[in-house]
């Protein structure tokens, strides 16, 4: 009894501080790519780049909680219509963000030696993760939403 009690405390500290770690890296890693400056800085709004910063923040803290609890917001599908565009705007943003630091871009037009269009090809990178996102959730054996 006293040992399994120990062994589950030990349990949720070994998880907790890993999770605290990860989280701590991946803000990390989003504050060494710029992504809130780069936002704030398209959009001529570096003046709220504070406001920005604490709303990535409590989102993160705010999906977390809501990803391992057992918490449901009845909001409506319009809700979560919502929510899951704005959230893949972030990865998407986040994603454009980390091969604009890395220079992604530029290395493949150079040794595919695309001249012209490059637009259509992060269009279609763009169009491929959407649709490949799309057949995950809406197609049956993909995702069984039941199983959380």
């Amino acid at each position: 009894m006293l040992l399994d009690t120990i062994r589950n405390i030990a349990a949720v500290t070994v998880g907790f501080a890993s999770g605290a770690v990860v989280s701590g890296a991946v803000f990390a890693f989003i504050s060494v790519i710029g992504v809130v400056p780069r936002f704030a800085q398209k959009t001529a709004t570096q003046a709220h780049a504070k406001i920005y910063e604490t709303a990535l923040t409590l989102g993160g803290i705010f999906g977390t909680i809501i990803g391992f609890t057992q918490i449901r917001l009845p909001l409506g599908t319009i809700f979560a219509a919502t929510s899951s565009l704005l959230i893949g705007i972030f990865y998407g943003a986040l994603a454009m963000s980390l091969a604009e630091v890395l220079d992604v871009i530029p290395i493949m037009t150079r040794r595919g030696r695309i001249a012209r269009g490059i637009f259509f090809f992060v269009l279609a990178i763009a169009i491929g993760k959407m649709l490949g996102s799309l057949l995950y959730f809406l197609m049956p054996g993909f995702y069984d939403a039941n199983a959380m």
